[in-house]
């Protein structure tokens, strides 16, 4: 791991972590914070440090809700732990996605959804304090219409609308926030969640916990890179190894595109693996019209990327590439049908659209541009099955309900085009959480922070952390995968800016975040076998917290061989919970954890090539 190569509490060290970017040619590129600062941030005390250890925000809830569906109000109950919160309530059709066909409605047909579960309802943000709290849902769908009996899931999705943003590290400002290079490695090398995750770019990293103020505890490395080669977009650390780094590339001069694999040195210069890749020590070369990239994202079998040509091309061109793991293209798929227009090329606007931000989380990719209003799922597993490429999209979110919408205003000189960059939103970011919420940081549009997509691309509106002001957002990235520091990171540029001479602004935020998952059902035994799931999943244990004993529900779509196991905070398996071969459906185990003392373990459901870790809290 890197952390072995750490000089601790060395000015040299700041120095050069906080300068240098990258080498291209044998050129240092340097960004231009003053020396002064840095030196000053040195001389901190060790014995001062106070580490990160915010407190996180936890929503407790009912899993299963009965309901007859008669119209009549139901309270939707929820604690809230941690921080207060502003909470919201939305409901999807259950194990519907197979029947749901690719479909495209709304006004100015700005949503299509494709084998994805459908929003049927979602309330207004209602801002609660700690404690037991509920949300009233009328019955009732988005138009007014009763629900009919069934069985629905439904979210409760939470963040804090009232806290005052906490430091996580004041050296991760890169002078451009954090919105083009920037991810998070959240799952350890064992696939479990980590103690302290990893906040990185492909020059430096840090420590998720370290002491805010300590810019020692960044590492950087150095690039070089060949003559007119330059790097794109985000990085993602190889799954099982996080020495090693892909890194996607570009060459302007010569139009084309590849990714590089590298091995980070802390302090030193990162090593290209001059073996790996179809064109060694390159992946698979493309050819592109010369824009840059949303960068590299991973599923951890597959490497994605893309090009896109918001500003360097008036010919229709965005592709979507995927690559197998030893750098050979697996298939170069056209894109341009969603992020290339000819309508708003003639109105005077542009021809392409980008993308250029992505993240993946669950094998889902979820991609846009600050260049125009467009935003999108992927699927690109479910493409690779089929080779169809409309089976690549799970959903589009375009102009036409006001969320991220551009030139909707009445006095908008290009009336709904979409591809416009001169105009708000300016789109930097976009982070999905564990349920697949998607924020989006959304600048020039007000006090707003970021806009808000439900898991089949619903617009469910703008929302502001507190004390924000109009000024320049840069991004927002979830951590939601069972950690000590699971929450919503976001800047604070609305304050200062790129260039600004102030330096209290500079850094990265926590702001608390939750969002679960339960059942709203007519039927009066839940697990009625016509109420089979027809998805794997672990639920979230319960009680949780727990003394000793809590009940771990999953469900199984098919009969299975299965191993429900728990691990401690070491990663160290101290218990098997469950062995052999299960039935289709729910199922619930207890634990009996009065042997163990108290402290955060794991609990992890392998079921095939299903794999799902919940995080369980022992307090005693």
């Amino acid at each position: 791991m890197f952390f072995v190569d750490r000089f601790i509490h060395s000015s040299i060290l700041i120095y050069y972590s906080s300068f240098v970017s990258y080498e291209k040619g044998g050129e240092v590129m340097k960004s231009c914070f003053p020396a002064i600062l840095l030196l000053v941030l040195a001389v901190s005390s060790p014995a001062d440090a106070e580490n990160f250890q915010p407190t996180l925000l936890k929503l407790s809830y009912e899993e299963i809700l009965r309901y007859d569906f008669d119209g009549s109000p139901i309270d939707i109950p929820f604690t809230v732990n941690g921080q207060p919160a502003g909470v919201l309530f939305a409901l999807f059709t259950k194990d519907k996605a197979d029947d749901i066909a690719q479909t495209t409605n709304g006004y100015l047909d700005w949503h299509t959804v494709n084998g994805v579960d459908t929003c049927i309802y979602y309330s207004d943000l209602k801002t609660v304090p700690i404690g037991p709290n509920f949300i009233t849902w009328d019955g009732r769908d988005q138009d007014g219409g009763v629900v009919p009996k069934g069985a629905y899931t439904y979210y409760l999705w939470a963040f804090d609308n009232q806290g005052s943003k906490q430091l996580m590290g004041k050296a991760l400002h890169s002078g451009w926030g954090f919105d083009i290079t920037t991810n998070v490695q959240e799952i350890d090398e064992d696939g479990l969640p980590m103690n302290n995750p990893i906040w990185y770019r492909h020059i430096n990293r840090w420590e998720i916990g370290s002491d805010p103020e300590d810019a020692t505890q960044l590492i950087a490395t150095t690039i070089t890179l060949d003559e007119s080669w330059e790097i794109y977009g985000d990085t993602v650390l190889q799954k099982d190894d996080f020495d090693y780094q892909y890194i996607r590339v570009g060459n302007r001069d010569s139009r084309q595109g590849s990714i590089q694999k590298m091995k980070f040195v802390g302090g030193g210069d990162a090593e290209i693996v001059e073996d790996w890749g179809a064109e060694a020590p390159f992946a698979t070369i493309f050819n592109t019209m010369g824009g840059t990239s949303a960068g590299i994202a991973s599923d951890g079998d597959y490497l994605f990327t893309t090009d896109e040509n918001h500003f360097t091309s008036n010919d229709a061109d965005s592709d979507f590439y995927i690559y197998d793991m030893d750098g050979y293209l697996i298939d170069e798929i056209d894109i341009s049908l969603w992020w290339s227009s000819a309508e708003d090329f003639a109105k005077d606007a542009q021809m392409n659209g980008g993308p250029n931000n992505f993240e993946c989380r669950h094998g889902k990719i979820v991609l846009n541009c600050h260049c125009n209003c467009l935003n999108q799922m992927y699927d690109p597993a479910r493409y690779l099955k089929s080779g169809e490429r409309e089976d690549l999209l799970v959903w589009t979110n375009d102009n036409g309900d006001y969320t991220l919408d551009h030139n909707w205003e009445a006095t908008a000189d290009k009336k709904w085009v979409c591809n416009d960059y001169n105009v708000g939103p300016y789109k930097y970011c976009v982070s999905t959480d564990d349920n697949l919420f998607a924020a989006v940081c959304s600048y020039d549009i007000g006090t707003t922070s970021f806009g808000l997509l439900a898991p089949d691309g619903t617009g469910l509106g703008y929302y502001t952390f507190a004390g924000d002001t109009a000024g320049q957002k840069k991004g927002e990235i979830f951590i939601d995968s069972g950690t000590p520091y699971d929450g919503l990171y976001t800047d604070n540029e609305h304050l200062g800016g790129y260039f600004s001479p102030i330096y209290d602004y500079k850094g990265i935020f926590f702001l608390g975040h939750d969002s679960v998952k339960g059942l709203i059902t007519s039927v009066s035994d839940p697990l009625d076998v016509s109420e089979l799931p027809s998805e794997f999943a672990l639920s979230q244990n319960h009680p949780n917290p727990f003394n000793p004993v809590t009940t771990i529900p999953f469900s199984l779509a098919e009969d299975s061989e299965i191993t429900l196991v728990v691990y401690n905070i070491a990663g160290e398996k101290i218990a098997t919970l469950a062995e052999g071969q299960f039935s289709a459906g729910r199922h619930n185990i207890d634990w009996n954890a009065g042997e163990f003392g108290s402290g955060i373990y794991f609990c992890r459901l392998n079921a095939g090539k299903f794999e799902q870790t919940r995080k369980m809290t022992v307090v005693k």
